[in-house]
């Protein structure tokens, strides 16, 4: 068994030029909402679930954008209640959220 059931990355980068990034979609605040209701259900821990920052994935023309790991689904969010959503459907009961979900 891994050590988590899911290791999430957010791209947080913010480019000074202006350029489109992740940072101008607040997803320092995103990510900070998702790891707290990932507490306040119990799963952010050993075992359960690992929310991290990430810098530049490649991926700026479809931000903001998060990675879940083991099985790499990108995600693409507009608001908390897409994030809700991933934490409901993808991370309690393991099915993606189609809906979010970017090409591989």
């Amino acid at each position: 068994m891994s050590f988590y059931q899911y290791h999430l990355f957010f791209c947080i980068n913010e480019r000074d030029d202006g350029s489109p990034c992740c940072a101008q979609f607040n997803a320092r605040d995103a990510r900070h909402h998702l790891k707290q209701r990932c507490k306040e259900v119990g799963i952010h821990k050993e075992g359960g679930i690992r929310i991290n920052s990430a810098g530049c994935m490649g991926r700026c023309e479809s931000g903001p954008v998060i990675v879940v790991y083991p099985e790499a689904i990108w995600y693409s969010y507009v608001d908390r209640e897409d994030l809700d959503e991933i934490l409901e459907s993808h991370l309690l009961a393991g099915r993606p959220v189609q809906r979010l979900r970017l090409p591989d």
